[in-house]
C-alpha cells in the first residue's frame, strides 16, 4: 500500500485548493508514498474509479503555486452521503476495493462538516475489515462551523471579502441623501460566523454595517423594524448585515423554506435578506434593497487572505504527516496559541467527536439586544484576514489554474 488519494468535497472555497497543494506536497516529500492520485468529485470520483494521477503535474513547483492560489475545487466536488455502515454496505466495498486496486495506504478528504462524516464512516469502516487503509480527513468550511478547532481554512478569505465588501457598500451608499436601507445576504445556515466578519468593515468614518443579525440570537421583525427606524433618524443610509439561517424564537426560518433539503438533510432557503427587504418596503417609507454576496463570498481568491492560504497549505501536510505516522480517523486542527502576536500549532482530534456538530458563535460574542457583535468578536476574526497572496494577472485578469479534466 505505497500510495496515496486525496479528494474535495461539499462548497468550495478561495483557500480549498491550497489545503488540496499542502497534502499533494506533502505526499510527494515522503517516502511512504510514491505517487499520488485525485479523485474527481468527491468520494463519487473513486465510486465511479474516476481519477487523475497528479504526481508528474505537481513536481512542477510552477503548478503547485498556482493551485495555491486557485479559487474553488480543482478536483471538483459533490455532496453525496454514504449510508450507514448496517445498512448498506457495498459503497464502502467497492471505495476499498479501488484502493486496492491503486495499492492506496492513505486518503485524504478535503471538507466541512458533512465531509468529515464522510471520513468518520471510512474509518469505522476500514477498522471492520482491518483495513491498513488511514483515512484522515483535512477540513474547510467558510461557515467556520466545524467543532474542536479554532477555526477553519476558507473562512478567513471569505470573512475578509464580507468586510471589503461592507466597506465599499458603505460607500456606495453614503453618497447619497435620500433616505435609504441595504440589506446585505451572507451565508451561514446554523452559524453566523461569517457575517460577524462584517464587523471589520466598521473604521473611524465607516459605522457600517449599522446592525449584524445571527442564526445564534432570535430574530423578532419587530424590534427589527424599531431598530432600523431608530438609526434612520440620526443617519440616511442604514447597512444591515444578516445571516442567510436567521430564524425567530421558535426556530423557524424568516426566509421561507423552498421545501426541498440537500442530500444530508439541510433546509434549502429562498432568501432572508429578500424577505427583510420586502417588510422594510412595506412598513417604512424610505428606498431599501437587498444584496446577496451568494458565491462570490467563497470564490473571490483575488482578495483571499494569505494568512488563510497558508495556514491551508500547512494543514494539508500536517494530514499527510498523520498518514504516514500510522494515524487516522483523525481531522486536522489548529489550535491558536496567541493572538498578539497571532500564532498557532496543528493538531488533531477523533473525527468522531467533529462529524456532524456545530460550532455556534458564543452568546457572550453578540450583544444583548441580538443586534450587532463585540469587539472580543472582531479581535478573534482580525488576525485570519491579513496578508494578500501574489496573484498573477494576464491582460488584467487573474490567472489561474486551469480545470480542463472537470469540463464534460
Amino acid at each position: 500500500m505505497k500510495n496515496c488519494i486525496v479528494a474535495q468535497s461539499g462548497g468550495p472555497t478561495a483557500a480549498i485548493n491550497a489545503s488540496l497543494a499542502g497534502v499533494i506536497y506533502g505526499a510527494l516529500q515522503r517516502p511512504e508514498f510514491d505517487r499520488v492520485y485525485g479523485s474527481l468529485n468527491g468520494i463519487t470520483g473513486i465510486l465511479e474509479e474516476r481519477f487523475l494521477d497528479l504526481t508528474e503535474t505537481f513536481q512542477k513547483q510552477e503548478n503547485l503555486d498556482l493551485l495555491k492560489v486557485s479559487p474553488a475545487m480543482y478536483l471538483g466536488s459533490c455532496r453525496y452521503k454514504l449510508p450507514k455502515l448496517e445498512d448498506d454496505q457495498t459503497p464502502y466495498a467497492q471505495i476499498f476495493k479501488l484502493f486496492e486496486k491503486l495499492e492506496i495506504g492513505a486518503f485524504f478528504y478535503i471538507g466541512g462538516n458533512d465531509s468529515m462524516d464522510t471520513v468518520d464512516k471510512l474509518s469505522a469502516y476500514a477498522a471492520s475489515i482491518d483495513s491498513p487503509v488511514r483515512v484522515i480527513g483535512v477540513p474547510k468550511t467558510i461557515d467556520n462551523d466545524l467543532v474542536v478547532t479554532d477555526h477553519t481554512p476558507g473562512f478567513g478569505s471569505a470573512a475578509k471579502y464580507v468586510a471589503s465588501s461592507l466597506r465599499e457598500v458603505y460607500h456606495d451608499t453614503v453618497i447619497y441623501t435620500p433616505k435609504s436601507v441595504t440589506i446585505v445576504e451572507v451565508m451561514g445556515r446554523d452559524a453566523g460566523w461569517l457575517t460577524a466578519a462584517s464587523v471589520l468593515a466598521k473604521n473611524s468614518y465607516c459605522a457600517a454595517p449599522h446592525l449584524i443579525y445571527l442564526p445564534e440570537a432570535a430574530f423578532d421583525t419587530e424590534e427589527f423594524i424599531a431598530d432600523v427606524k431608530t438609526l434612520l433618524e440620526s443617519c440616511n443610509n442604514v447597512i444591515v448585515a444578516v445571516s442567510e439561517g436567521i430564524r425567530d424564537k421558535d426556530g423557524k426560518y424568516i426566509s421561507a423554506s423552498t421545501g426541498k433539503v440537500d442530500n444530508f438533510g439541510h433546509s434549502q432557503l429562498s432568501g432572508a435578506g429578500k424577505t427583510l427587504e420586502y417588510l422594510v418596503q412595506e412598513r417604512l417609507d424610505v428606498k431599501v434593497r437587498s444584496i446577496e454576496l451568494n458565491i462570490l463570498q467563497r470564490c473571490a481568491s483575488h482578495i483571499a487572505s494569505k494568512t488563510d492560504l497558508e495556514e491551508s497549505f500547512q494543514e494539508g501536510q500536517h494530514g499527510v504527516t498523520l498518514a504516514a505516522e500510522g494515524k487516522t480517523g483523525l481531522m486536522v486542527t489548529i489550535t491558536r496559541t496567541s493572538s498578539d502576536p497571532y500564532t498557532v500549532e496543528y493538531g488533531s482530534a477523533p473525527v468522531c467527536d467533529i462529524a456532524n456538530g456545530v460550532k455556534a458563535v458564543p452568546a457572550e460574542w453578540i450583544n444583548d439586544r441580538g443586534n450587532g457583535v463585540t469587539e472580543e468578536m472582531a479581535a478573534y476574526i482580525r488576525p485570519l484576514i491579513q496578508g494578500e497572496p501574489e496573484i498573477t494577472f494576464v491582460d488584467g485578469i487573474p490567472s489561474y489554474l486551469p480545470v480542463p479534466h472537470l469540463v464534460s
